[in-house]
Parts: C-alpha cells; sequence; structure tokens
C-alpha cells in the first residue's frame, strides 16, 4: 500500500521534498518589500520601516537593510522631503507649516524637514493663498458677505495658512472685486448715457 504524502495542516508531511526547502532568507524578503514600496511612489526611511514592521520583518533585519538602501541612495529623507514640499505645494498650495506636520508624520527629522522647507519663499506662500482664493471667488459669489469670508477664510486655514493672514488675503479679493463691480457699473452706466444722447441727436 502506498502511504498518502498530503501535507497535513501544520506543515509539509515529513520526509517530502517540500520539507526540504530552506526558507527565504529575510534580508532579501525585506529589500523585496522595500523594492517593491519604492517603486510604486516615493517613500521616506520611516515609512519603510513601518511597512516592514507591519509585514513582520525583525527590527535588526529591517535596520541593516534600510542602511544598505541608504548607501546607495535608493533611501534618501533629504532627497524625498524636498521633492514632496515642491509638488505638494504646487499642487495643492499647503503651507510650509503644514508640509512640515505631514512630513514628520512619515518619519521624517526635524533637521531635515527644516531644511526642505528652506526652498518655500514666504512671497511664494502668499501669492498661492491669492491665488487660491482667486479660483474660489466665483463659486462663493451668492453668499453674504460673511459665510463668504468665513469659507474662504476656512479653507486656507486648512491648508495651513494663519488665520490672520488668511483673512487678510481673502478681505483684499472681496474689496477688490467690489471696486471692479463698482467700475463695471460705472462702465455700464456712461455707456447707456452715451448712447442715450447719440440716439437723441439722430432723432
Amino acid at each position: 500500500m502506498v502511504r498518502s504524502t498530503r501535507p497535513s495542516a501544520d506543515g509539509p508531511t515529513p520526509g517530502s521534498s517540500a520539507d526540504d526547502v530552506p526558507e527565504a532568507d529575510p534580508y532579501d524578503v525585506a529589500r523585496t518589500i522595500c523594492l517593491q514600496q519604492l517603486t510604486a511612489s516615493p517613500k521616506s526611511r520611516g515609512q519603510l520601516a513601518t511597512v516592514l514592521r507591519r509585514r513582520g520583518i525583525a527590527d535588526d533585519v529591517a535596520q541593516a537593510v534600510l542602511d544598505r538602501l541608504a548607501d546607495v541612495q535608493l533611501v534618501d529623507d533629504a532627497a524625498f522631503s524636498e521633492n514632496y514640499v515642491r509638488t505638494r505645494h504646487a499642487a495643492t498650495g499647503r503651507t510650509g507649516r503644514a508640509l512640515a506636520q505631514e512630513l514628520r508624520s512619515r518619519g521624517v527629522d526635524d533637521a531635515t524637514v527644516s531644511e526642505a522647507l528652506e526652498a518655500l519663499d514666504p512671497d511664494e506662500e502668499l501669492a498661492t493663498a491669492r491665488a487660491l482664493v482667486a479660483k474660489r471667488m466665483a463659486g462663493t459669489r451668492r453668499l453674504d458677505v460673511d459665510a463668504r469670508t468665513r469659507r474662504l477664510v476656512g479653507m486656507l486655514v486648512r491648508k495651513g495658512y494663519p488665520g490672520g493672514l488668511a483673512m487678510r488675503v481673502v478681505r483684499e479679493a472681496i474689496s477688490a472685486e467690489r471696486e471692479l463691480d463698482d467700475l463695471e457699473r460705472a462702465f455700464l452706466e456712461a455707456m447707456d448715457a452715451d448712447l442715450s444722447d447719440a440716439a437723441r441727436v439722430g432723432e
């Protein structure tokens, strides 16, 4: 009678070929996980360490693999942070303060965060705030002034802009819009008057 070689619920049957398969090298497993993560999107060292921990990689193995990836510059928190600040600010208009919080939540240390934020010009942040408000002005015209102001200021504050600066930018935008409306109204009234005069002359 031929004995069954079906694996048991606890693992390969002793003496089978599967019983001789060596376990995967934990360093190779950790390296593969990191490379897959980096291929999907840029990651900080802290983010990779979190992923390795969740996948059951021992801390000493993770440390060694991350050190090696840093040696060959596949893991570089300074470059990651600089790129993150530049692209996120351009895409979302978030301030340096808000971006700093995001980087810290990704495990980037304070010194590296500070260096990355040096690339942000305060004048550029102010210009970005004005552009964000200008983009939302048309969609809020039907609101009364108080509700409109609260909505626009809240939008800026959620992106990390200080309340005082947000209020100033919004008030400037609303005042400028009112001045433009007044100019348009005066222009149209003058045009109506000219047309009326021309019509009387032609009678």
